[in-house]
């Protein structure tokens, strides 16, 4: 009996943005942060993370700065804001409408994204796909730090977080079908059996067709 399992990323593929930029600006709008110099660095850095060269450390130390005397309980809390206020309207109405459909057939569904944990499971929570893998920040003094937790869900990590989550689980998936926009997902597009690329980077657009592969449009 077939159990697939459905994993997505999420930035651009599930929702018609980028969540980190998202959570970025709205961190500008609650004047935590100096507006104009760290959202021209924002852009910057998300403009090498579209052409798969981004260093990821060096994002998340400058992403997180604004945070890192925060408690981590309110930080979850203006994540769960955000998510709210400036995530929800632009899901997707093609995953929107995909989600609902898996639920209702009870199919197994797994968000991955190299974006924060925290904001990833507060997206994941609201859309209908309780389990997510994001990357995880330490903690220290009841804060969030800048220091990455374990192995990062970015490129070849995803690929390596995926089949850690798989090891966890007490049943088998039949296959894998995955969801991405990304040319940083091209590892774990390898790595699934079915592929489905929703607004594809010019980087996956280059790529030769590949059994299995479908180009999506959605908006």
């Amino acid at each position: 009996m077939s159990n697939p399992l459905y994993v997505f990323d999420m930035d651009d593929t599930l929702i018609n943005g980028d969540c980190a930029m998202i959570w970025n600006q709205f961190l500008v709008q609650k004047g935590m942060v100096d507006s104009d110099k760290f959202l021209e660095q924002d852009r910057h850095m998300m403009a090498l993370y579209a052409e798969g060269k981004m260093d990821m450390e060096s994002y998340l130390e400058f992403a997180m700065s604004p945070l890192i005397n925060l408690p981590s309980d309110h930080v979850n809390r203006l994540a769960i804001e955000c998510v709210e206020q400036d995530v929800l309207p632009r899901l997707f109405s093609r995953a929107k409408l995909l989600i609902e459909q898996l639920n209702q057939r009870n199919v197994d569904m797994l968000i991955i994204s190299a974006t924060v944990s925290f904001i990833v499971h507060a997206v994941g929570r609201r859309i209908g796909i309780p389990e997510t893998l994001g990357i995880d920040m330490i903690e220290e003094n009841g804060c969030y730090t800048a220091k990455i937790d374990g192995i990062p869900s970015y490129r070849e990590g995803k690929v390596t977080r995926l089949n850690a989550w798989l090891a966890s689980q007490s049943q088998h998936y039949s296959e894998i079908h995955f969801y991405t926009d990304s040319i940083n997902d091209l590892p774990l597009c390898e790595r699934a059996d079915f592929v489905y690329l929703v607004n594809p980077c010019k980087q996956l657009l280059a790529l030769p067709d590949r059994e299995n592969w479908q180009k999506l449009q959605w908006d």
